[in-house]
Order: C-alpha cells, then sequence, then structure tokens
C-alpha cells in the first residue's frame, strides 16, 4: 500500500450531492488501481437519516473496502436554520477544523498523505484548509459548463466592467436584458437567468463561488464535450487566464436500479409500466426539492386532461417546514375533483419516483423535467425527450441550453422558477399551456428523437476507453500524480 495514491473528496450535505460525489470516486478506484479514496460527509440534520441509511449501504456493499472509506463529520451545533442560504455556507464552514483534523488523524494513524482534495462546489471555501496542509484543490462541478460559464461572466461584469455587485442583481432582473455570453451560441436574455442571480445574497453568493471556483487547481465538469460542444470549449480555451483547467469527465451517473422506500411501490409503477404501448407515456418529476402548491397543481392536473396523454406523475405534497418535500406523501387533495376516475386509465400518481428504472423503461415516451443536471443526463442516457419545466438552482440555464442551444428539448416553460429563499413560485403555469407542451413533446419529431438518442450514444462512448471523458480523467489523475513528483 506504500505506493497508493490518497484522494480525500469533501461531499456537500445531502444524498444527491453524495451520489455523483461516489459515483465519481467509483469511476477512479475503477479505472486507477493504485488510487485510494476517503469521502468526508457532512450531516446536515433534515437529512439525517435519509443520509445515514444511504452511507450504511454504501459501506455495507462497498466495492472497494480497502481502498475506499466513507467518514461522516460530527456534528456542529448551529443555533439557526441551517437550510436558508446564509446559514448553510455557514454551517459548510463550521466544518473546516473538523476536515483538518480528520485528514491529519489519518495521516497519523498511517494512511497516506492525500495527493489531492476534491470538493463539493458548495465546499470550495475549505480550500485554505488544504492549503494549510500542502494539498491541492480540486472541484467536482455536479452542473453543466454552461452554469460555469454564466458564474465566470457574471463575475468579469464586476472586475471588468465596473458593475456594482449590489447592481448585478437588478441588472439581470431587467426585462430587457440581453447579452452575448461566451460559451452561449444565442443572446442569453433574462427570461433564462435563474432567480438566485436576481437576488442580492444570491448574486452575493455566486461571486463568492466564482473567486473560490478559480482558486481550484482544476475543475471537473460532470459533463461531456459532446454534448456541451460549445460551452466547454469556451471554458478550456478562455481569455480570462484564471480560469483553472476543465476537465469534463461525464456523463458519471448511478444507474444501478433503485430499492426505494418501498419495493412494493416500484413493483406496483413498473407493473403498470409494463403494460403500456412503448414510448407512450409521460413521465413528470421535479427533483428531490421539487413540489407544487394546490393552485399549480390543478392546473397541471387540468394540461393532462386536455392533452389526452398517458402520464406517470410524482406528485409530492409541499414540506411544512424547511428540506425536501416528503418522498411518502402524494398530494392527492390538491387534484381537480373527479381527476383520479377520469384518468384512471390512462395515468398513475405517486410519490417516490424511481427514476432511473422509470427513464429506463421502454414505455417512458417523454419527461417532463424541472432540468436538474443529473436528470437531464439521465434522460439523455436513456434517450427520453425532456419536456423542460425548470424550478431552482441553475436549471433555467440547462432548460435554455436544452431547448435553445442544442435542440434536445422543448419548453413547457422556461422561465418559471421558486424564489430560493421563500419558495414561492414566480407566477403560476396554466392548463393550456402545459397542455400545448406536452403536446409538443409527443409529437416531437423523429429527426429530435433521434437526435436525443444519439446524444446518450455519445455520453457512453465518452467514458469508454479512448472517449473524451476517460481522455480528460486520464489527463485529470496525471496532474493529481504531478503535485507528488513537485513535493517529493
Amino acid at each position: 500500500m506504500s505506493d497508493t495514491r490518497e484522494l480525500v473528496i469533501v461531499a456537500a450535505p445531502g444524498v444527491g450531492h453524495l451520489v455523483s460525489i461516489l459515483k465519481l470516486a467509483k469511476l477512479l478506484l475503477q479505472k486507477y488501481d493504485f488510487i485510494s479514496i476517503s469521502i468526508l460527509i457532512i450531516d446536515l440534520p433534515i437529512h439525517s437519516a435519509k443520509l445515514t441509511s444511504y452511507v450504511d449501504i454504501q459501506s455495507r456493499d462497498n466495492p472497494y473496502p480497502t481502498r475506499l472509506s466513507f467518514l461522516t463529520l460530527p456534528p456542529v451545533t448551529i443555533t439557526a436554520d441551517p437550510s436558508s442560504p446564509g446559514n448553510f455556507l455557514k454551517f459548510i464552514e463550521g466544518h473546516k477544523p473538523l476536515v483538518k483534523r480528520a485528514v491529519e488523524d489519518r495521516v497519523k494513524n498511517g494512511s497516506p498523505k492525500p495527493v489531492g482534495f476534491i470538493f463539493d462546489m458548495f465546499c470550495t471555501t475549505m480550500e485554505d484548509i488544504a492549503n494549510q496542509l500542502g494539498i491541492p484543490s480540486y472541484l467536482f462541478l455536479t452542473c453543466g459548463a454552461n452554469f460555469l460559464n454564466f458564474v465566470f461572466y457574471a463575475q468579469s461584469l464586476v472586475d471588468n466592467h465596473g458593475i456594482q455587485a449590489r447592481d448585478l442583481a437588478a441588472k439581470f432582473s431587467d426585462p430587457e436584458f440581453e447579452s452575448v455570453i461566451t460559451g452561449f451560441k444565442n443572446p442569453v436574455t433574462s427570461k433564462v437567468i435563474p432567480g438566485v442571480f436576481k437576488d442580492d445574497f444570491g448574486v452575493g453568493m455566486i461571486l463568492n463561488f466564482a473567486t473560490e471556483f478559480k482558486r481550484m487547481k482544476g475543475i471537473l465538469v460532470n459533463s461531456y464535450v459532446e454534448l456541451e460542444s460549445f460551452a466547454i470549449p469556451a471554458l478550456q480555451n478562455s481569455n480570462d487566464k484564471n480560469i483553472p483547467t476543465i476537465y469534463p469527465v461525464g456523463p458519471i451517473l448511478e444507474l444501478k436500479k433503485e430499492g426505494g422506500a418501498d419495493n412494493e411501490d416500484k413493483k406496483s409503477i413498473m407493473t403498470w409500466l409494463d403494460g403500456q404501448p412503448d414510448s407512450s407515456v409521460v413521465f413528470l418529476c421535479f427533483g428531490s426539492m421539487g413540489s407544487f402548491e394546490a393552485e399549480q397543481v390543478k392546473e397541471i392536473a387540468n394540461g393532462l386532461k386536455r392533452s389526452g396523454v398517458r402520464f406517470l406523475w410524482a406528485l409530492r405534497k409541499p414540506p411544512g417546514q424547511p428540506g425536501p418535500p416528503s418522498d411518502n406523501e402524494t398530494y392527492l387533495e390538491a387534484l381537480p375533483e373527479g381527476f383520479l376516475d377520469y384518468t384512471i386509465n390512462e395515468g398513475k400518481i405517486l410519490g417516490w419516483a424511481p427514476q432511473v428504472d422509470i427513464l429506463a423503461h421502454p414505455a417512458i415516451g417523454g419527461f417532463v423535467s424541472h432540468c436538474g443536471w443529473n436528470s437531464t443526463l439521465e434522460s439523455l442516457w436513456f434517450g427520453v425527450p425532456i419536456g423542460a419545466w425548470p424550478m431552482y438552482s441553475e436549471q433555467n440555464l440547462n432548460a435554455f441550453e436544452l431547448v435553445t442551444e442544442l435542440e434536445l428539448a422543448v419548453e413547457i416553460r422556461m422561465d418559471y422558477y421558486m424564489d430560493w429563499k421563500n419558495r414561492k413560485a414566480s407566477f403560476v403555469v396554466n392548463a393550456m399551456e402545459i397542455e400545448e407542451g406536452l403536446k409538443k413533446l409527443t409529437s416531437m419529431d423523429e429527426k429530435m428523437r433521434r437526435k436525443v438518442k444519439e446524444m446518450g450514444d455519445k455520453g457512453r462512448k465518452a467514458l469508454e476507453d479512448g472517449g473524451s471523458s476517460s481522455h480528460w480523467l486520464d489527463s485529470f489523475l496525471s496532474d493529481v500524480l504531478s503535485n507528488v513528483v513537485k513535493g517529493e
């Protein structure tokens, strides 16, 4: 084990972040037998039970027991709600000394000194800890390159064009805003700028991210050059020499079949799908944080009814407290009277959704999605066309890229977003618009459907030996190992 090279990955709280981080770790371990990895896990109280269960399962089924280890950091006390934006970042900050101590203790106990840190985007503030330990830092970005281009554009407006940070949110909120931005083929308008960029606190946080990202030695992006053939080269060939080396290493996805909260629920879902014709069902699912108030639920229901499409709808009840909506509670009381009776043969309502299993099923012909990057990559992997309905985070930019830049999706509403602090919707999408979007999705021409399938095939090839993402992963590891040579 003396020749083993150790990487330390710091994952942000939440199972969603950990799934992608773990898949990256397994990819590195599978490809390079001289690598070992320690994953340091930050436990956010509202996700604690789910996170603990996930880590327990992964530890028990660990395919690399001598090379992959998990360490959940001790809890940090915070009096305010740690899920609110400002407190969340303070919560992460509070773990700095714990990360430093964990690494120092492992080295004292005989583990090799790490050759690199890989940070989740919410943990890049820990770069100063890495510097204190003399270990280079890398970022693993679970978003697409389009987001990174826009983040650096926002920073350039402040650094190079004299715009005050406090004025940036107002600029992006102006309905007349339109700009040609490096990394985008088409002008970007206010309509597709995420809500987080239109809020003073949010844009301040994004500018801090931009600064921290540029302090990294490299940025691993969960994307592939064949998909973001405009956005990735724009970063790699940028005139801004402060942008670190960009390594597009995706699509990194967890494609194992999901056990889920209740296997009986999953069995019921899959049995229902087995009874539907190929490519006939539209799947509606809006991510781990996605839920709607009753008024919007009624409009979706009426849009489905008017369209006549077969559907599978993950309808989760909004949370009554900070945190994600319930996996187990459907929001049936918000549906219009008689909806379930009317659609009994055409549709199925569920709470928790085994998304990978559903997208892989031949009955699925379309996916109405929030355009979370992970969901986007999964949908492309299985060749399922997307109806874009972004909700939060960077998803409006993802929708814009999919619909306008790449022509791989159709629009439901690209300008919809949930206020990232109070979770209130920007407006209600009416039944007529939803009906129109569903019909566009189900009647998508064969040329576009073929293009979606081909993009999934390109993602598979990118990961194969000799593929673009395999090349960039080799390049990343070569850079990591060069750190060792320089330090020895």
